[in-house]
């Protein structure tokens, strides 16, 4: 191979979509090795998952459901990640959102055209505050964000219990909230594909009543794709999102250059809970039962968007598809329990193989150098 060539594929090497797409790969051969030496095959485990995930309209929107959450909530880690920030409280940030929005969606009760935004808007208010005193702690007091993001989880997780627990909101023989009044629902056409004219209408189109009958079909994966543009728009096209990235670069320098550190930290963190609290209003107003279980932190939004920021390169645009690779991995995963009977620990298996994957290969920058170094010593002799 020429000089020329090998430094082209270095360089393309170097690339993070690459690095991501090479871990990927690794991690779906770790998690190939193991279903192969517990005596499964690892082709028909793939397969199985590709089933369950494009072989019905249902199942790909089952998958873009299940991913929209995840997506907002790296999106959210990602945008904190510009500034030098671990927003690991993302998931407290997300079940607060859940708990607010559950709140005001139970306790009134006006017309959708005030009722929706009400819901939502509580829930991303309530998260921006929350956000926003983790960044005010750390730029005022200097606690780490990781330190009170974790100890926001619990006291958001405890919190979302006591409301589930309340005879206020809880529903008789459940471990679950009443759901929100209709009124503050946005699943799309949630009255009518139920009424006597619509089963009449969706029994003759078996495409519209499998998409719109058995998934709660809603705008909140538009909202998700809007907000990663957004955020991008901020970072990139804005004096905004200078400070912010400046500070996640160099704080010392942002500081010399006039730019207030704390200030962006907050801001922040402030933008950041608000993605988590929009990604929890929207699931609540859109998906099913559209209220609040007992350990609600089960769910691991929060804690997942940390992974699907990670496998998107720390990009809000990359969050969009890493959501919903992830998203297909953990439905499709159900599938292939369901079919071959492989653990569904193999699912969680093959994400942490990525992300480990994905942390080795941030070496590959400085083992391109030394290659580089290499050939052009070699090149020299």
């Amino acid at each position: 191979m020429k000089y020329e060539n090998k430094v082209l594929l270095i360089n393309i090497l170097k690339k993070p979509i690459v690095s991501t797409l090479i871990a990927i790969f690794l991690g779906l051969l770790v998690a190939g090795g193991i279903i192969g030496a517990l005596g499964y095959s690892p082709a028909m485990a793939l397969n199985s998952l590709i089933t369950g995930v494009f072989s019905r309209p249902k199942y790909v929107f089952k998958v873009i459901e299940k991913s929209t959450p995840m997506i907002f909530t790296g999106i959210s880690v990602a945008f904190a990640f510009k500034a030098g920030l671990f927003n690991i409280g993302a998931e407290g940030q997300y079940i607060l959102g859940s708990v607010v929005a559950t709140v005001v969606g139970i306790l009134f009760n006006f017309h959708p055209v005030l009722q929706i935004p009400m819901v939502i808007l509580s829930g991303v208010v309530a998260s921006t505050i929350l956000g926003s005193f983790t960044g005010f702690l750390k730029a005022k007091f200097g606690v780490h964000e990781v330190i009170s993001g974790i100890m926001f989880n619990w006291i958001c997780l405890y919190l979302c219990n006591f409301v589930v627990n309340n005879p206020i909101f809880h529903k008789v023989s459940t471990s679950k909230t009443y759901s929100i009044n209709k009124s503050g629902f946005i699943t799309l056409l949630h009255e009518w594909k139920r009424s006597k004219e619509g089963i009449e209408y969706l029994r003759g189109n078996s495409f519209l009543s499998d998409i719109l009958l058995k998934t709660d079909l809603n705008v909140s994966f538009l909202v998700a794709i809007l907000v990663a543009i957004t955020i991008w728009f901020i970072l990139y096209k804005t004096t905004l999102g200078f400070g912010i990235r400046a500070v996640g670069n160099s704080p010392k320098a942002a500081e010399l250059a006039g730019i207030s550190v704390k200030k962006n930290v907050i801001k922040s963190m402030g933008i950041s809970g608000a993605i988590c609290g929009l990604a929890a209003a929207l699931n609540i107003s859109g998906v099913s039962p559209h209220g609040l279980y007992l350990l609600n932190m089960f769910e691991n939004i929060g804690f997942n968007g940390i992974s699907v920021a990670l496998i998107g390169a720390g990009s809000a645009i990359g969050c969009i598809f890493s959501g919903l690779f992830f998203g297909g991995l953990i439905y499709g995963g159900n599938n292939v329990q369901s079919d071959l009977g492989i653990p569904s620990e193999i699912i969680n298996i093959t994400m942490g193989a990525i992300l480990l994957a994905i942390a080795l290969t941030k070496i590959i920058p400085s083992v391109v150098k030394k290659f580089i170094f290499r050939l052009k010593e070699s090149d020299d002799i």
